[in-house]
């Protein structure tokens, strides 16, 4: 009975268990079955997806391939379009042509028929000749040659002033053509001096230190320097003002380097602008060696290297020196090249055609004199001396170079903002008044500052007393009224200082 019991109820946890089984492994086919259906629902999307980006990469590249058809389509239209056009073009010159050839075969027939009506009327007025008056054939030729001859002299005339005009137009048309391609193929600097230059300085405090206790400091730079020192409230700067821009520049340096250096007192300025002088001098001849390299014109004097150099602190109208005879070298080289000249030739003349300028501050004088004289004087070729000569038409140009460097140089003078005649007529009154103070007796320096209102006479203690001072003073400031024009009223300052210095060993 146990042993039936048992069977019983394991046959029937067995079919409970197989039913429980079933059950499971049918859920679980359930899920396989959703999401293998899911899958392939998302494949189907992503196909889908694929298919519709496909569909319109092919449309855009359908719509691209139209647009390349149509444009290279209106190409080949707009070229057979040209084409056709030169065809009718040729076409009408090829007729143009013809009518021309006709016209031509034409005055041909005319003017034999016309060729041939003069020799027959020439027949017949030596028969006629012969006739009347008896003369023979020889006479008579003799006889209609010289009246033809007087008849025809005055087209001759209208002939040869024809050509004349023909051939001064052409020569104008040169000379312009010329002129354009010496202004084009060259495009130079152009800096604008001014009158002033300002100087940085670390701090405010440093203004304290160039005025010095009681101003020593500014008077001994101003009496040393030559220039017009300004201090106003701006912030971090001082101006120095000079027309002369070699004073100005060494000026400039001194302060910078006392600047820089910190010890300014009136032994240390003096000794700074010795220092600066002394490097001065020496840069004015490397500057003159720079453009002389530059240009290929080396070897050249030493002297004359130094006095291109000085050109760069030395301006006219307002137009820098050196720049403008840099200017004018590189156009006449190009003119030269055009008219068939020597190159280098007319280069060097157009650099030292106002060399003469270098000298004119501490000579004086004109400066084509200085200029032919120095370049006779070391040397230069003869074309330079007669450029130098001709550019203000002292002579008439003899070779093409000199014809080139005076069409350069008026070239570079009337170019528009190159020169300004109000800073030149400034500049020439003030060298007018400190000229005047340092021609009388005892004055050691003299210079205009404060824009040409003041100036600044320092004599020699030695020699005028306080009397002579006085006296000084007024002579100046008379001779400056009558001989200087100028606006407002100038100040003049005579300045007589001891110095006595002793060595204790």
């Amino acid at each position: 009975m146990s042993v039936i019991i048992g069977l019983t109820a394991l046959i029937t946890g067995a079919g409970i268990g197989y039913l429980i089984s079933r059950m499971g492994c049918s859920k679980k086919f359930h899920i396989m079955e959703l999401e293998a259906k899911a899958r392939a629902k998302a494949i189907e999307q992503e196909a889908n997806n694929l298919l519709k980006d496909a569909k319109i990469e092919i449309k855009t590249k359908e719509l691209e391939l139209e647009r390349e058809f149509t444009q290279k389509v209106n190409e080949v239209e707009k070229r057979q379009r040209n084409l056709i056009l030169q065809e009718r073009e040729l076409i009408e010159l090829k007729e143009e042509l013809n009518r021309e050839k006709e016209n031509l075969k034409q005055k041909e027939k005319k003017l034999e028929n016309v060729i041939q009506k003069r020799e027959d009327i020439l027949k017949e007025n030596l028969a006629t000749i012969e006739n009347i008056a008896s003369l023979t054939a020889k006479e008579a030729k003799e006889f209609l040659l010289k009246e033809i001859q007087e008849q025809t002299q005055s087209e001759i005339a209208a002939m040869v002033r024809k050509q004349l005009k023909i051939a001064q137009d052409e020569a104008q048309k040169k000379a312009n053509y010329i002129l354009a391609q010496a202004t084009t193929r060259y495009a130079g600097e152009f800096a604008g001096e001014k009158l002033i230059n300002t100087i940085s300085l670390p701090s405010d405090d440093h203004k304290g230190r160039i005025i010095g206790k009681e101003g020593r400091n500014i008077k001994t730079l101003e009496m040393l320097l030559g220039v017009d020192i300004i201090i106003d409230e701006t912030p971090g700067i001082i101006v120095v003002s000079s027309f002369n821009l070699y004073r100005r520049a060494i000026a400039t340096r001194v302060i910078e380097l006392l600047v820089e250096d910190g010890r300014i007192h009136p032994a240390r300025i003096e000794e700074v602008h010795k220092k600066v002088q002394t490097e001065f001098e020496e840069k004015l001849y490397r500057d003159g060696e720079n453009v002389v390299i530059d240009m290929g014109l080396f070897p050249m004097h030493e002297e004359i290297i130094k006095l291109i150099g000085k050109l760069k602190y030395r301006a006219s109208y307002g137009q820098n020196a050196l720049l403008h005879s840099m200017e004018v070298a590189r156009l006449a080289r190009v003119m030269a090249a055009e008219m068939g000249g020597d190159e280098k030739l007319a280069m060097r003349a157009g650099l030292l055609h106002d060399i003469g300028k270098a000298l004119t501050q501490d000579y004086g004088g004109s400066h084509v004199e200085l200029g032919a004289e120095v370049c006779r004087k070391y040397n230069e070729h003869p074309t330079v001396i007669n450029a130098i000569y001709a550019h203000h038409g002292n002579i008439e140009p003899d070779s093409v170079e000199s014809a080139a460097v005076c069409t350069a140089d008026a070239l570079s003078a009337a170019r528009p903002g190159a020169r300004r005649e109000v800073i030149e007529s400034f500049t020439r009154r003030v060298k007018e008044v400190e000229e005047i103070a340092n021609s009388k007796e005892g004055v050691l320096q003299a210079y205009a500052i404060n824009a040409g209102r003041e100036l600044r006479v320092f004599v020699d203690a030695g020699s005028i007393d306080d009397n002579g001072v006085v006296l000084l003073c007024r002579n100046v400031a008379k001779e400056i009224e009558d001989k200087v024009q100028y606006p407002g009223e100038i100040k003049v300052n005579v300045i007589r200082e001891m110095r006595v210095s002793q060595y204790a060993r």
